[in-house]
């Protein structure tokens, strides 16, 4: 990894000439920390955006309470996974992280006090802005005090029948010790008085929540009602009726918590020597019981109490959210499913198909006439399905390899490869056993496919394997042919839906050559492979674009039009972000569009005076990586499944494709210039860190560019 990091340093070095004109400008430090934004602050914002869509009154109302619910499981992965991370090297002694030299005590105070600026909005929009304006549609979250007679009884008996019985409370005693705690799970912790059928006066106990149970209960006066619309918390159904778990003994008091825990799995690649029996070992263990990083407890929870859990969980004070209202409001996504009201979801839309291609077209046939690109969630994701189910049933058919990062447990691309392994193909799956929080699930798919028959392998140890490739072998008239497709999202139905990808299919023969002797790599003992037309991580991609940023630079220094857009999730490689300011020094004209994290300032006179970078956060994720040059107007445009991350570049296999035929590489810089006008869904970014939401200006129509798409592409 160092050797491919210093190789792109020597490439990355200034050219005499460079230098030359570099001395035309004040000497400035572009590693300085001052020019960089500190990566999990900058997280942080991005999900503030999520928080303000749910507050947004032109957003139907369930998406809002949808899009709060995302910016809670939001910040539970944020603890998960990137706190628990500083917690660690804070143990380990050290001092400063990230590019912006921030010390490890800062990032975590500084967290902890943006993050409870952040929680206290996320109840202050449940109980004063959205829970009234549900009320007003109609719409119900019950408290118990307001239920009818008839609304408690029918509560009453779903506690007995359904809630009761899974129950186990547990007492705290000396016989019996403060029990093991789930990672997020639901608990109450109960203050009693009295003593129980053994004499003993424990006063506290614990009671867990199976997972099992819905957090969101639906409330009908009888079973004729045609609709909900009236729900209630499942915690609080507990709280309501906890006694009856108690009876000889007085319930003084019942308060929710919840524990969030170091949830990143950690698998040494140089000791184990079966990396799918690690990864299973390490999920029981540690996702469910890591080192805890956050307690969650309610507003009104006793100080005792609170530092009893704190105790018992190694937390300090630093480490305590006190919330009012429901503990964990990921729970109102069940609240979205639960209520049938399509006037307050966003409308639906049936996903178009690209136009070559119809239900009973031959997907070969149309890829030989010419590439397709398929556009996510505006386009149907079927092609994609297709592709391998027309593959695993074709005679002419060899051979099927592919890789896969995520594809859900009910995936029908899975299906496709097992139909195509027992009608005798050739199959070959590449699957990320640590893709987080999708392990289980990969597992899973692992054993299925081996059950086929297929060869299912791992990837390379110490790099995930992040590309989206398929790669199908065919015999026709004068020979071999493959057909390829490479994308920029996951092998998802559901999330193709959700999320923003482009995905190209193609038979183009150099393509085909550069994919085969990627999966010779990830599956073999191989050097490292002469791509004619694809970019890879680790090894080409990063140097790639650091050369290709550096054109732009010379165009603009020579007095030609020069001009960079790339859209991503993430930007935070250093060296990327120093060639972008060399670039904005030069007069490069750069847009970004960035989603989430970005840790180059836009905007810094003498530094980034030429760059803007926005974020588009709506309806639907913003998912696709594009980058695009102007290249003195022989435009180059790539697709990526590579963020400009250091991860991305160096511990990861990635693949990055040209966009080759013209009225393509149009549409796809339309669809970024349509981000860039966007002035609804769009924030900017600005020098300190803080996004600013567009509106239309005045006497300006308001365009909101995923609507455009739909209109554009979408069916009815």
């Amino acid at each position: 990894m160092e050797e491919i990091q210093e190789q792109y340093r020597v490439e990355t070095t200034m050219a005499p000439h460079e230098a030359d004109h570099a001395a035309d400008h004040k000497a400035i430090n572009l590693s300085s920390p001052e020019f960089y934004i500190n990566r999990e602050l900058s997280f942080l914002e991005f999900n503030q955006r999520v928080l303000d869509l749910a507050k947004d009154e032109t957003v139907p109302l369930l998406e809002r309470a949808k899009f709060l619910s995302i910016s809670c499981s939001n910040l539970d992965e944020f603890f998960e996974v990137r706190v628990a991370s500083l917690k660690e090297q804070q143990e380990l002694g050290a001092v400063a992280l990230g590019q912006d030299n921030q010390p490890v005590a800062d990032q975590l105070a500084a967290i902890r006090a943006r993050t409870m600026t952040m929680v206290d909005e996320q109840y202050r929009v449940l109980n004063y802005v959205l829970v009234p304006a549900l009320i007003k549609q109609g719409i119900n979250l019950a408290r118990l005090p307001k239920l009818t007679s008839a609304q408690s009884a029918t509560l009453e008996k779903y506690f007995e029948a359904e809630v009761e019985p899974v129950l186990s409370p547990l007492a705290l005693d000396p016989a019996r010790p403060f029990p093991k705690i789930q990672n997020k799970s639901l608990n109450f912790i109960v203050r009693l008085e009295g003593t129980d059928a053994f004499g003993r006066d424990s006063h506290l106990a614990i009671v867990q929540v199976p997972r099992s149970l819905p957090r969101v209960v639906p409330i009908q006066n009888n079973k004729h009602e045609a609709t909900v619309t009236h729900v209630c918390y499942l915690s609080t159904v507990i709280h309501r009726w906890i006694q009856k778990l108690f009876e000889g003994m007085k319930v003084v008091g019942c308060w929710q918590f919840r524990v969030t825990r170091n949830s990143d799995l950690f698998v040494d690649d140089e000791e184990v020597d079966d990396l799918r029996r690690a990864v299973e070992g390490e999920l029981l263990e540690h996702r469910r019981f890591g080192q805890e990083v956050r307690l969650e407890t309610a507003h009104d929870c006793p100080a005792d109490l609170t530092d009893f859990l704190l105790d018992q969980f190694h937390l300090t004070a630093a480490d305590l959210y006190q919330v009012r209202g429901p503990v964990n409001l990921n729970r109102l996504m069940g609240l979205y499913d639960l209520i049938d009201r399509p006037d307050l979801k966003y409308p639906h839309f049936t996903a178009g198909q690209p136009p070559r291609l119809s239900a009973d077209t031959n997907i070969f046939d149309v890829i030989r006439e010419r590439d397709i690109i398929v556009h996510h969630p505006y386009q149907s994701f079927t092609p994609v399905s297709d592709f391998i189910r027309q593959a695993s049933r074709d005679p002419d058919v060899l051979a099927i390899k592919q890789t896969l990062y995520r594809s859900g447990s009910d995936s029908s691309v899975v299906s496709a490869l097992v139909d195509a392994a027992r009608n005798g193909k050739d199959v070959t799956v590449i699957i990320e056993l640590m893709a987080r929080f999708d392990e289980a699930a990969n597992l899973e798919l692992a054993r299925r496919l081996q059950e086929a028959g297929a060869h299912v392998m791992y990837g390379v140890v110490g790099y995930k394997t992040h590309a989206k490739l398929i790669m199908v072998v065919r015999r026709e008239t004068g020979g071999l042919r493959r057909y390829c497709h490479l994308g920029t999202g996951n092998y998802h139905a559901r999330t193709a839906r959700l999320y923003t990808d482009y995905g190209l299919f193609t038979c183009d023969p150099e393509i085909g050559q550069d994919m085969h002797e990627l999966f010779l790599q990830m599956t073999s003992l191989t050097q490292q492979p002469k791509l004619k037309k694809l970019l890879q991580s680790p090894f080409t991609l990063h140097g790639a674009l650091i050369e290709k940023i550096a054109r732009e630079s010379e165009h603009a220094r020579g007095g030609r039009p020069a001009k960079i857009i790339a859209k991503m999730n993430s930007l935070i490689e250093p060296k990327i972000i120093e060639a972008l300011y060399q670039a904005s020094r030069a007069g490069v004209q750069i847009d970004l569009i960035v989603r989430g994290i970005c840790a180059l300032k836009p905007g810094v006179p003498g530094v980034s005076d030429n760059i803007r970078v926005r974020s588009i956060v709506g309806r639907f994720l913003e998912h696709s990586r594009v980058y695009y040059f102007h290249n003195h107007g022989a435009a180059e445009l790539w697709c990526a499944s590579a963020d400009w991350m250091e991860r991305n570049f160096f511990r990861r296999i990635e693949v990055a494709f040209p966009i080759q035929v013209e009225a393509y590489r149009e549409r796809i810089i339309r669809d970024l210039e349509g981000y860039l006008a966007d002035n609804v869904n769009a924030w900017q970014l600005q020098a300190n860190g803080r996004y600013t939401r567009q509106t239309p200006p005045e006497g300006v129509e308001a365009f909101n560019a995923q609507s455009a798409l739909l209109a554009d592409l979408a069916g009815s």
